[in-house]
């Protein structure tokens, strides 16, 4: 082993990456095992349920065959995780087609969503979080903590439908049904999606807000906070150029956090305006039975999420020396 390797491996940021990707692996194998669990907890058999009560018991015993229903539960979470780390999802039972197309258009449109309000929510946040830690304590910081909060206080579905009635049905200036094609144009996307991404920005604005501003004040009470503060410099200065790049690393949790949220959170909201995304996919397969589609997107969401936690963690550290060297 070369004595760049060596530093290479002995290098803390590594090590610690290497840490939280054997923890979120051993993550996402213990979640893979709940949602295998969870779907073999279903009441009733799923043959039957599938085939109808009028199958005959050798149509049912042929199609227990193909779904490997007679195979003990172990064997089956063993082979259907293979097949999933192959990538092989299996087939839908409600359309025969293969899951890993049925979801990869899915999961592209609700990556679009969630990205589309990331770009307006991240910024918003940012900006309106170092506004109430520049004047803090003022109406504007009271009258911005109060607003996130209630807005943050309100379940998805109220907000979504308080919007339908006030853009959709009295100003008539958006769709109520969210619902893109693949072929639409992006600015025709992007206006069919607004009430969904004001929805959704409302909802984890809040979050990201307070911590900026958090975070800042935290700051602004360090020695060389108060030493830029002798120097005359400004305080929007000391703000945006000291205060805020050294408040980086529990921004930066926050909003990872809210992005998690986002891509696994928007089931709700998906529903409420039939937005063609994979939450809306989970719910139309758990109606429909289709248990292999409901394992599939189970398994996505939990990707994203421990994915996007694990993005967090890297990112934290990264910006924060102290994480880097904790003794």
């Amino acid at each position: 082993m070369t004595r760049a390797m060596k530093r290479f491996i002995n290098n803390p940021i590594v090590k610690m990456v290497a840490q939280r990707l054997a923890i979120g692996i051993g993550t996402l194998l213990v979640i893979s095992g709940l949602i295998f669990v969870g779907v073999e907890a279903l009441p009733g058999d799923l043959a039957e349920a599938v085939l109808g009560q009028n199958a005959l018991p050798e149509t049912v015993a042929a199609f227990r065959a193909e779904l490997k229903l007679d195979l003990p539960a172990h064997i089956r979470y063993v082979t259907w995780l293979g097949e999933v780390v192959r990538g092989d999802f299996g087939n839908s039972l409600a359309s025969g087609k293969p899951i890993a197309d049925l979801i990869g258009w899915r999961f592209k449109n609700t990556l679009f969503l969630a990205g589309t309000t990331a770009l307006v929510a991240v910024p918003l946040a940012l900006f309106l979080g170092m506004l109430a830690a520049l004047y803090r304590d003022s109406w504007l910081d009271k009258l911005l903590s109060i607003s996130t909060l209630t807005a943050i206080s309100f379940p998805e579905f109220f907000v979504a439908y308080i919007l339908i009635t006030l853009f959709s049905v009295k100003l008539a200036l958006f769709p109520s049904i969210s619902s893109i094609t693949r072929d639409m144009p992006l600015l025709v996307k992007l206006h069919t999606i607004t009430l969904p991404c004001i929805t959704l920005t409302l909802v984890v604005l809040a979050h990201m807000m307070r911590m900026t501003r958090a975070a800042i004040i935290n700051v602004m009470d360090l020695p060389f906070i108060e030493m830029a503060r002798l120097k005359g410099i400004s305080k929007r200065r000391i703000i945006f150029n000291h205060a805020l790049p050294n408040a980086l690393a529990p921004i930066i949790n926050v909003i990872a956090l809210n992005l998690a949220y986002l891509v696994v959170g928007v089931v709700v909201v998906e529903v409420v305006f039939v937005y063609p995304g994979l939450g809306q996919l989970l719910v139309d397969s758990v109606s429909k039975r289709d248990l292999p589609v409901v394992q599939a997107s189970g398994l996505i969401f939990a990707i994203t999420y421990v994915g996007l936690n694990l993005t967090a963690d890297v990112l934290a550290m990264v910006s924060n020396p102290r994480l880097r060297h904790p003794q």
